[in-house]
């Protein structure tokens, strides 16, 4: 019988320390509000993008994507993300969406402009780039390649 409750508090503690882990890492993550302010963007295509996905300056990280939907009127990809309180981002402010390598995730970067105004929460950054597409790319290069290749061809076989 002690066996049994020597067990049973071995499970318990095992539980309590894994439920602390849990506590711990979801408030050291960037899980949940971030707090700051919101603002949109929105992009012919966002490929790869995600919700929760990172808004860096200059590199670094200053907010999350907080959603992302399709405006039916213009067929649009619309961003909604968060900026921290403190970085104040010009009204010309661009936003562009980038790779983090050829094989990491993509993230919004964002380019403060010169105005003097400042973008206030719920504001639109109406100057954007699109994802680009990895594979479209690659292909462009790969049938250029051949085509430039054959139009070489067929000049050296000219009299």
């Amino acid at each position: 019988m002690p066996r049994n409750i020597v067990e049973t508090l071995l499970g318990a503690a095992v539980l309590a320390v894994a439920l602390g882990f849990l506590a711990w890492a979801y408030g050291n993550s960037s899980a949940g509000d971030p707090g700051g302010y919101s603002l949109h963007a929105k992009f012919d295509r966002i490929d790869g993008l995600d919700s929760g996905a990172d808004v860096k300056v200059s590199g670094i990280k200053v907010g999350k994507v907080l959603s992302q939907q399709l405006d039916p009127a213009t067929y649009r990809a619309e961003v909604t993300f968060s900026v921290r309180d403190g970085v104040e981002l010009p009204a010309d402010s661009s936003a562009a969406i980038v790779s983090s390598g050829l094989l990491g995730g993509k993230y919004l970067s964002l380019v403060p402009g010169g105005d003097e105004k400042i973008l206030k929460d719920g504001q639109e950054i109406t100057l954007t780039q699109s994802s680009v597409n990895l594979e479209d790319l690659i292909g462009r290069y790969i049938f250029s390649g051949q085509s430039a290749g054959k139009g070489q061809g067929e000049a050296d076989k000219a009299p």
